[in-house]
């Protein structure tokens, strides 16, 4: 598995298990697939609701816990420092694991600094080998950036083929700050998965539309976290490290970019509402 060196020197696998939208039941087994499947990031979050089997997944596939790669976030409805503190320390119960090898605010709202003076605090106190944040758009995460003691490790935002972050990135860059894409299939919206583009580049590949994107995702040294519930796509997804796509090939993917969100904007304030009433 390639990795990620992030900025304070813990390596991260590049490729993940992303269980958004897993559901609590079939978690645990989702999880134990991926794990079979050779996969050793597992992504979760408070408000996936699913911490629990994520953990029950890592006591029970028989791989030691300091080869996984667990990540969690911490919800809005838990901002500040003293609900943050507690929320953690309830993520780390359910998680059955002393540490978390990355700890994210999940949304930039609420008391995200209290949040972050918390996650800081875990960090040293050895409770997570590694803390950023997730959603920060450029404006909030320079200020976040410039006024923590312990810079982000990784901001994981919406990035997939039509919404590329190529700007962004260059910021956290300044930082040393890595993209984590979520959504990297765009949950299938603008038709991803017949896309003319990267269906005409797998071909020469022997790939799916899914392997070209993530691929193209790898290429440019953002972390990936595909999602699914089935063991096949699982497996395909994995088989990512054994084609590289030419520098023309990346060319015509970076055509697609329509340099925005395909789900939603901080800057609209009914989607603001929505997001800190969840």
């Amino acid at each position: 598995m390639e990795t990620v060196r992030l900025n304070n020197g813990v390596e991260m696998p590049i490729l993940g298990y992303g269980v958004y939208q897993v559901t609590p039941e079939e978690c645990e087994r989702c999880v134990l697939d991926a794990i079979s499947v050779g996969y050793r990031s597992i992504d979760t979050a408070q408000a996936y609701y699913n911490e629990e089997g994520v953990g029950n997944a890592v006591r029970k596939c028989g791989v030691p816990r300091e080869e996984l790669f667990i990540t969690t976030k911490v919800w809005i409805s838990n901002g500040g420092y003293e609900k943050a503190k507690a929320s953690i320390d309830e993520s780390l119960r359910k998680l059955q694991s002393d540490y978390v090898d990355l700890l994210l605010i999940h949304q930039p709202f609420n008391d995200y600094y209290g949040t972050y003076r918390a996650m800081e605090e875990a960090y040293k106190a050895g409770k997570a080998r590694a803390i950023g944040v997730s959603n920060f758009y450029p404006d909030r995460f320079i200020d976040l950036a410039e006024f923590c003691e312990i810079k982000p490790a990784v901001n994981q935002v919406e990035t997939h083929v039509f919404n590329q972050q190529v700007k962004p990135q260059e910021i956290m860059k300044k930082y040393d700050t890595k993209v984590m894409s979520w959504g990297p299939f765009a949950e299938g919206r603008n038709n991803f998965f017949s896309n003319e583009v990267l269906k005409a580049i797998g071909e020469q590949y022997g790939k799916s539309v899914a392997q070209v994107a993530l691929r193209f995702l790898i290429q440019r040294d953002i972390i990936v976290i595909p999602k699914s519930t089935r063991k096949e796509r699982m497996i395909e997804n994995f088989d990512v490290f054994d084609f590289t796509l030419s520098v023309k090939d990346m060319e015509e993917i970076a055509g697609l970019d329509k340099k925005e969100s395909l789900f939603f904007s901080h800057y609209d304030p009914e989607m603001v509402n929505f997001l800190i009433n969840l």
